[in-house]
């Protein structure tokens, strides 16, 4: 596509000069042409609504009133170079609008010729870019926070391998516990991903959790719904995952007679912190068991009693007595949900 400053250095009939200009006033981008003592000359419609000044405003004006003083150096840079019959590659810069604003636009400079071919003035051809500035902000922000969000999921995963290795008996052992529990922190990951890393449901997180032991007859989840922060998503999933676990092996999804039940609320103690509770409770068969539950000190313990809790800044008790297994989390409310639930 010819750049209508390229289209100015050759004469044209009046027909062709009426295309021009109305190519000119309907181009999306703003097209100003100035003189060489950088006096404006034209204006098209896109300037008025980049710049905020109309034609009658800017014509006759000098350029310079859209250039912020600590730029008026590149207008005497690029009147040099016009002079010398040279284009100016397009680049980045910044503008001052009428109402004193500044603008980020991408700007291209074309000498323009009379029809004798002397350099009478230039074309500049101005496109606002903040959206594309904003973006390229955005990337840059979505990268660091990948970038501390990956760090994180390594430390995790780096300590699930060192606590399963100190209770491990065989390597067999070991990297089944190993990709059982990675992978539970994977589903708390493809709920994160989902919701582009806002946040997951209780219920969802519960229910995604408990799905690969089956058994969902023998579970209720009773409580409000909440939305949780990714931390508390990440650390209260790999608790529900050893609970599970432990149950299907030994407790009440192991068992005919079996009963598990999930229930949070939120409390507002009387000069405190709003507080969030949850409580997983479950009763079996003890007749049923082969194995006695996971012995005190286990990863799974360590995740309920001491990882879970002080993740999200609360404490945790963790009761197993024959046929009942109890475990109970609070914390503050504004460390388990997204700021903007816990501010309601």
């Amino acid at each position: 596509m010819e750049d209508p400053a390229d289209i100015a250095r050759f004469p044209f009939d009046a027909d062709a000069g009426e295309r021009l200009a109305a190519i000119v006033d309907s181009s999306f981008d703003a097209i100003v042409s100035k003189d060489l003592n950088s006096i404006i000359r034209t204006w098209n419609a896109a300037a008025e609504k980049l710049f905020g000044y109309s034609a009658e405003e800017a014509i006759g004006q000098s350029v310079l009133m859209l250039i912020p003083e600590h730029l008026r150096s590149e207008e005497e840079e690029i009147v040099s170079r016009v002079r010398a019959g040279q284009r100016v590659e397009s680049f980045e810069t910044v503008r001052r609008r009428k109402d004193g604003s500044l603008i980020a636009v991408s700007l291209t400079i074309s000498p323009v010729r009379n029809a004798a071919g002397k350099i009478i003035g230039a074309s500049k051809i101005a496109r606002d870019i903040t959206l594309t500035k904003e973006n390229e902000r955005r990337i840059r922000m979505l990268m660091r926070e990948v970038n501390h969000r990956t760090k994180n999921q390594f430390a995790v995963i780096l300590a699930i391998i060192r606590e399963t290795r100190k209770r491990s008996s065989t390597p067999e052992e070991f990297e089944q516990k190993v990709s059982e529990r990675i992978m539970a922190l994977s589903t708390s990951h493809d709920l994160l991903v989902s919701a582009e890393w806002s946040g997951a449901t209780l219920f969802d997180l519960a229910q995604e959790h408990l799905r690969p032991f089956g058994h969902e007859d023998k579970v209720t989840l009773t409580g409000p719904l909440l939305t949780l922060n990714p931390n508390s998503v990440q650390y209260i999933g790999m608790a529900f995952h050893e609970l599970a676990t432990n149950s299907a092996k030994y407790g009440a999804l192991s068992c005919e007679f079996g009963r598990a039940a999930v229930t949070w609320q939120v409390t507002d103690p009387v000069g405190e912190e709003r507080r969030f509770e949850i409580e997983w409770d479950e009763t079996f068969s003890t007749g049923a068991m082969e194995t006695p539950p996971e012995r005190r000190g286990g990863f799974g313990t360590v995740v309920l009693q001491r990882v879970a809790p002080q993740a999200v800044g609360g404490t945790s008790a963790l009761e197993r007595t024959p046929g009942h297994v109890r475990w109970a989390l609070s914390a503050p409310l504004s460390a388990i949900v997204v700021s903007s639930v816990a501010d309601i």
